[in-house]
């Protein structure tokens, strides 16, 4: 096994590579840029504040198809004409939307069967933002039509450095349960399955009596009496994230042909977005982008946003990826909205800068007067500039050219974790044993102990090769293919460190019990069965102690301690038989007391370990501990909790530290290099000052 910290570097990322952006040569900052919701003598006040902020990106166009389309067939372009004009004088670079996520008012009243049905068969009104089914035929034919005409119309303009494909797609309209989605479903499921018969037998409709004999009678999952097949939701969930990928690609392959050589995107929502799944999308943008705004009444959400940093990376393989949205301050639609601190707008940007993105972009730059969105924060504030959250914007705008050289530099991670999209909806169907099991909670609390013990993770796909990491985290994987089984095995008995978490393993991708037992397709490489699943009642709490007398099928091992301290669990206990593995804790008392509550077992030249609880981020510490001893993993001395350390390397040898401290008080580091903002020289200890960010040539 590798023996140091994973750097992926793609053949195209060798020195001298022109970035995610070609013809932008330098980190990008800006956002997006609405100018059609102001008079165009603003316009010029706007560009002029821009460049005092540094802005050298606008994301353009999003929501202006109804202005650039008034009727259907009959275009006017000219205030764009005039806006990508005065922006290329400034020396501001576009980033030029299709505006495909808001269809004008037009399309609705001529194509009312294009309207979005809701699954109880409601259909929904038109006066918001995507509002329109994804499968619909008029949408598909009017949207590439806009498409064409601004790529003929711009695909030369010298602003231009990058197409950004509608906005969000799956936002708000992920599902959709029309007639027209139902035709479509079918359709997809002929060519996923060809012939009835595979897709009754997938579907296991023996149960219940749900045979189909005619493709007719097939519709998508809609409300019914009682729980709906899963096994027909997971295919109505592939198959709608599929029809979006399927009109991004439409607009993608029109702007490539009409506008050879400038990348296209489209705004991804990674971890927050449950409904599509990214992997699928990964390699059809020319440049992974990401949104991400922060959960403000959450507590440390800073952790949240390394993770989601950390995520669009790894759909990205690696490569640098553009933040494309995010806030300066308070957003507007979560339930209580709270105001960033002073200097939480430079350090959750430089936290994704540290992590990969090579872009600070916001949502938006002139706060809107009206609207829905009318009491977001902005670059440009309703205050205006005698603001502290303008004061910010233009000291973080000064200060990212001296961050110059990370560009082109890889994070370097010390351990990997799993994420699947379908295995997270396959397991918050309906009728689960228990309704706490929650696939985002297990992945934030094993990233927070992660994150506290100073590791950088790479995130990746469960049948993706694994060999780099001494380490693989599992913290959620109901739904294991026999290709990921396959996988997970080969990785262990090579010599891998892996650790998985409860109720995984348990069903393949038609959602079927794999037989034989649970925990199914993970059942030999853990070492162990599970005789029963024993959910706890709602508040009820189990206690871990060291391992009991040994069991039967159990081995004797070398284990790495783990602690003699009492762990508490929730939510969950389990019946553990071992079958060779090693019991490591036992449960002290409820309804498993007695049992083992973790494992560990040895295959080939490889360990794997099983939790059988949920344990917080704070008793998951003894675990993983353990289990990074296993691995050969040394966390890094001398950071207090709080801090969070990234380490980058250029293909030219370079290393680079990027240190934030996410405290209210100073912090010292043991850390030799120079501050790459201030170019003073740290010889052995770094001062950090409470909510402070350093950014070393180490």
């Amino acid at each position: 096994m590798s023996q140091t910290p994973h750097l992926v570097v793609a053949a195209a990322d060798a020195p001298g590579r022109a970035g995610p952006l070609p013809r932008l040569d330098r980190l990008a900052y800006g956002g997006d840029y609405n100018p059609e919701q102001w008079p165009e003598h603003v316009w010029a006040e706007d560009v002029e504040l821009m460049r005092t902020a540094g802005v050298n990106l606008v994301s353009v166009g999003i929501f202006s198809w109804a202005l650039l389309e008034p009727a259907e067939g009959s275009f006017e372009f000219g205030w764009l004409d005039r806006l990508l004009d005065l922006m290329h004088e400034a020396g501001i670079a576009v980033d030029l939307a299709t505006p495909t996520a808001v269809p004008p008012a037009w399309f609705r009243r001529r194509h009312p069967e294009a309207r979005l049905v809701d699954r109880h068969g409601t259909t929904l009104g038109g006066g918001a933002r995507q509002s329109f089914c994804p499968s619909s035929p008029a949408y598909g034919e009017a949207s590439a039509r806009i498409t064409e005409q601004l790529a003929r119309r711009y695909a030369d303009h010298p602003a231009l450095v990058l197409w950004h494909s509608h906005n969000e797609y799956g936002g708000v309209n992920a599902l959709c349960y029309c007639d027209t989605s139902a035709a479509a479903f079918r359709d997809w499921l002929r060519d996923r399955y060809g012939e009835l018969a595979r897709l009754n037998d997938a579907w296991g409709t023996t149960f219940w009596g749900q045979r189909y004999g005619d493709w007719a009678e097939i519709e998508p999952p809609l409300a019914a009496p009682t729980a709906v097949n899963p096994a027909q939701q997971l295919d109505f969930l592939r198959f709608s994230s599929d029809t979006h990928l399927a009109n991004f690609r439409r607009e993608r392959d029109i702007l490539h042909r009409l506008s050879p050589g400038v990348p296209v995107t489209t705004n991804f929502m990674l971890a927050n977005c449950k409904t599509i799944d990214y992997w699928r999308w990964a390699d059809e943008v020319d440049v992974v982008s990401n949104d991400h705004y922060l959960r403000a009444e959450e507590p440390d959400n800073h952790i949240e946003l390394a993770m989601c940093a950390d995520l669009t990376r790894a759909v990205a393989s690696g490569r640098p990826w553009l933040l494309m949205e995010h806030s300066t301050s308070a957003v507007n639609w979560q339930p209580r909205n709270l105001a960033k601190r002073p200097g939480e707008l430079r350090r959750n940007s430089l936290g994704h800068l540290a992590r990969g993105a090579e872009s600070v972009l916001f949502f938006q730059w002139r706060a809107a007067r009206f609207g829905a969105e009318k009491f977001h924060s902005a670059m440009l504030p309703h205050g205006g500039t005698d603001t502290r959250v303008w004061r910010e914007v233009v000291a973080l705008g000064a200060e990212l050219p001296r961050l110059e050289p990370l560009r082109g530099t890889r994070v370097l991670a010390d351990v990997a974790m799993l994420w699947d999209w379908e295995s997270w909806w396959g397991l918050e169907l309906d009728w689960r044993p228990s309704v706490d099991l929650d696939y985002r909670e297990r992945m934030a609390a094993y990233y927070e102990r992660l994150w506290r013990d100073g590791l950088t993770v790479d995130f990746a796909h469960p049948e993706r090769p694994l060999d780099d990491y001494r380490l693989v985290v599992v913290p959620s994987l109901y739904l294991t293919t026999p290709a990921a089984a396959e996988n997970l095995r080969r990785y262990v008995a090579g010599g891998g460190t892996l650790l998985v978490s409860y109720f995984s393993g348990i069903v393949d991708g038609n959602d079927a019990i794999h037989p034989g037992g649970f925990p199914g397709a993970l059942r030999d490489l853990l070492g162990l069965t599970v005789e029963e699943f024993l959910p706890l009642r709602a508040g009820e709490t189990v206690r871990l102690g060291p391992a009991t007398a040994d069991l039967p099928g159990s081995s004797v091992g070398s284990t790495p301690p783990v602690g003699s301290e009492s762990l508490v669990g929730d939510v969950w206990a389990e019946v553990v038989s071992p079958r060779g593995a090693e019991p490591v804790l036992s449960y002290s008392d409820g309804p498993a007391a007695g049992r083992p509550a973790v494992t560990r077992h040895t295959l080939g030249a490889g360990h794997a370990w099983y939790v059988s609880t949920r344990l917080d981020a704070a008793g998951l510490a003894p675990v993983l501990g353990a289990a990074y001893r296993d691995a050969g993993l040394v966390p890094p001395d001398g950071a207090a909790d709080g801090v969070e350390l990234v380490r980058r390397a250029g293909a030219d040898g370079s290393r680079f530290l990027i240190a934030l401290n996410h405290t209210d008080r100073e912090v010292e580091l043991p850390a030799t290099g120079v501050d790459l903002v201030h170019g003073t020289r740290h010889d052995g200890v770094v001062r950090l000052p409470a909510g402070d960010v350093r950014v070393l040539r180490t």
